[in-house]
Parts: structure tokens; sequence; C-alpha cells
């Protein structure tokens, strides 16, 4: 008999690649992946582990799924991170692991047949040997003309449609940031080899893909364990001339490891969006510390210059942690005067919270929690404030659109200094392009974060 199920993917695009990754092998397992989980024989949630919201609604989203009675499996961060914990917590669902995902259609089978599926105890994947979440096993075949290397291999199978899609770049993380515990459970940082990343490229191109956005935990770090720290300055223009793909964005660049070489291919080479995914998470040299991180404001101004030195117009994105411990208020006055001047597209705003095995878990002078809240709210105020100047300073500039969806004589898209998702969209007025064009557009307003445009004739 047919079987289906549905995927479920919670949290970062990293955990999209993920679930596409899985979709591949439950296909080849001879399962039909379906977007209907209420038709589904069964459902996999891909969770989020990274903080405390995200981990409820990855357990109320497990929840959700169970009531509908059909088996569930929860995978992803969530699951490895608590593994053992979370099945006796969650009676209602399977509990899998990395490590049972190369053989997914397998571990889904034994589920459905009612066979047990054995506790697994959470491990620091730091220590473990191979050290990525799952050995990947060649699936499809692309061809690469003129690559010297010959037809490299995909395992994915892509879940959603439009014209932007992650590209994973590497898996884990070898930094020790006080406040985060994803190394523990993403292991220790290693990157695809180049080959297999500009296959992947390829193949998306194929799916009509025309924007791909690098994704890892710190993709800054991508070459060191290949003996190469040059090697995503020498891969960029290699992706940005995959036929097919308009545009290559950078996510997640940790600002101590952002060597000018590498500014200058971001900002400078056509195809590759002058954007940059700063994680800054603060600006007071003092707290920086404490979280195991470098830096301080005039450092972070300095390199912001040095960005826009290169490229005026180039898009910058930060997230920042308020209340993390001992942090007083001339250390909250720093990052507030950092904020003015840095002139950030988009800032995330986070308050800061234990995470379970962190340093920062042990650390003394906790900021009481009301406090943390109002810290956010002010910060959050103000860099909705300058996010929003920031927009308004792009009024008259001339951007190119990525098209993504289309109403009538009105198109919805982004422009290089907007990420998915997360930086604010452009809007084009009288545009009867297809999604997945890129046109030229001078913007005439904007709105909070997003702009309004008119196409250049």
């Amino acid at each position: 008999m047919p079987r289906s199920v549905a995927l479920v993917t919670l949290g970062c695009a990293r955990n999209e690649v993920d679930s596409e990754e899985l979709a591949a092998r439950l296909s080849a397992a001879g399962w039909t992946v379906s977007d209907d989980a209420s038709r589904a024989d069964a459902v996999i949630v891909n969770t989020c582990g990274f903080v405390e919201a995200a981990k409820r609604e990855s357990i109320d989203t497990v929840l959700a799924a169970a009531g509908d009675e059909r088996p569930v499996v929860a995978v992803g961060c969530l699951a490895e991170r608590y593994g053992d914990q979370l099945a006796r917590e969650l009676p209602e669902a399977a509990v899998l692991g990395f490590d049972d995902y190369a053989e997914i259609g397998a571990r889904l089978d034994d589920v459905l047949a009612g066979r047990p599926i054995a506790s697994r105890q959470p491990r620091d994947r730091r220590t473990l040997l191979p050290v990525t979440p799952v050995t990947r096993q060649q699936a499809v075949d692309v061809g690469i003309p003129g690559h010297a290397g010959g037809p490299q291999k995909v395992l994915r199978r892509r879940l959603a449609g439009g014209p932007v899609a992650p590209l994973k770049l590497a898996s884990g993380c070898d930094r020790r940031c006080a406040f985060c515990a994803i190394p523990s459970f993403r292991g220790a940082f290693v990157s695809r080899p180049p080959d297999e990343v500009l296959a992947e490229a390829s193949w998306l191109a194929e799916q009509g893909v025309r924007e791909v956005v690098l994704v890892s935990e710190n993709s800054t770090s991508y070459g060191k364990d290949l003996g190469d720290l040059r090697a995503l300055e020498q891969l960029l223009p290699r992706l940005a001339a995959v036929d097919g793909i308009d545009r290559v964005r950078v996510s997640y660049l940790q600002p101590a490891e952002l060597r000018p070489s590498l500014v200058e291919v971001m900002a400078t080479t056509p195809g590759v969006a002058a954007y940059f995914d700063l994680s800054f998470q603060h600006a007071s040299e003092p707290v920086l510390r404490r979280m195991r991180r470098f830096g301080s404001r005039e450092r972070f101004l300095e390199l912001l210059a040095g960005i826009r030195e290169r490229s005026v117009d180039a898009g910058v994105r930060s997230n920042v942690i308020v209340g993390f411990p001992g942090e007083s208020a001339a250390d909250l006055a720093e990052l507030e005067r950092f904020l003015i001047d840095a002139r950030l597209d988009a800032v995330g705003v986070f308050g800061y919270s234990d995470e379970d095995g962190t340093e920062a878990e042990r650390l003394p002078d906790k900021v009481a929690a009301v406090e943390i809240a109002r810290r956010v709210d002010a910060i959050a105020g103000l860099a909705d404030e300058l996010s929003a100047q920031r927009a308004a300073e792009r009024v008259g500039d001339t951007v190119e659109v990525l098209v993504e969806s289309r109403d009538g004589s009105s198109a919805e898209g982004r422009a290089e200094h907007q990420a998915p998702e997360v930086d604010g969209t452009t809007t084009l007025q009288g545009c009867d392009s297809a999604p997945g064009s890129v046109v030229t557009a001078r913007v005439v307003a904007s709105d909070g974060v997003d702009l309004v445009a008119e196409l250049r004739r």
C-alpha cells in the first residue's frame, strides 16, 4: 500500500535544508512526501531547540500532530539535544536523532509497525567522529558543464516552491560562546566540499531557484577544516557564475572572522549580494568578553565603515542579546550608542535566558526577568525606529529586486539588502514581471523596513 508522510519544519533555514534532505531519503525508501499533514499516514516534525520559545513551539507542534491519532516522529535539534528525556515526556511521539537520518525510511517503517525505538542518550557531538550530523549519501546526478571534477550528486527534494532557497554551506560550530548550546548538539564545524555546494546550486537552479542563501552556524569559518581560510571568497564568484543563479547571499557571519579580503569579494562581486548578516550580539566590550566573544563598539563601527567604503549601499543586519548576566546600565547605554551610529537595516533583539549546559547558565549577577523584558522593549523600540530611518534613507535609490510574488498590477520582492523573511520586502508598483525575475526599480517610499519602488523603464 502507498504510504505518505508529511514534514513539518520549525526553526531556521538550516532545518529547512535538513527537511528537504529527509524528503529525498524518504522518497528513495518508497514513501510519498505530502504537504497535507491532515491526510498523511505519519507526520515528522523537524524541531528547533535554540531558545525556550522555540522549544515550546516544537513541543506544542508535536502534541498537535499527535492529537490527530496518527504516528508522529520528532527529529531535529530538540530531539537530538534532549533525546530520551523528550521521549519519556512525549510518549505520543517517537524521537529520533541525527544518526537516524541515513535510515529515516526504515525508522519510519518501525514506527508504523509498532516496533520499539531504542531510547538514545544525548551526547556532546563535539566529541564524536564523524562530526557531521549525517554522512551524506549520494542520490541525484547533476552535471556541471566544464567542471573538471565531473558530475556531482545531490541528496535533496524541494518542499517549497519559489525563486529563493537556502543552501547549506557547513554544519556545526567550533566557537564557544558562553550563551550558546548549539555546538553540543550540532557538533564541530565541518565544511561541505566546494564541488558539492556548486552541484547543489546547479540543481537548485534547475528547480527554478534564482537566489541561493548560504546557511551554516558560522559561514566565515568555511574552509578552515579544508585547509583554506580563503575558501569562501574563492567559492562565491563560482556560485555567482552558476547558470540560472542571479543572486548569492551569505548569512551567519562572525564579525571577528570577517577578513578584509572576504568583505571585498562580498561587496564587489557581480551576482553576490552586498549583504552582511553580522552577529554582533552586543557592543559593550565587558559584556562581549563575558559572552566569550570579541569586539567593541569602536571595532564594530570600523568594520561597518570598511564595508560601506567598498559598497555604500550594502545591507547590514544583526542580532543582539540584552540582559546577559552582569549587564549594567552603562553596558546597555553602550549598546544604544552603537545602534544609533551603526545604521543597520534590521536588528533582531533577544532577551537572555539560561540554556542548559552552557557557561552562562552558571554565571553570577543574573538580571531579573522583569528587567530583561523592560530592556528588550527599550532596545527593540530603538532598533525599529533606527531601521525605519535607514529604510527612509534609501528613498531615491535604484535597487535590483528579485520578484517573489505578483498580485494584479503590483508585485512583491526583495532588494539586495533584504534577506528572506527577516529584513522586509519591496513592493513594486506597475510590475507585471513573473516571479523569479530580477527588475531594476527606483525607491519612492518606505514603511518601516519595507520599501515601495517603481520600475525603471
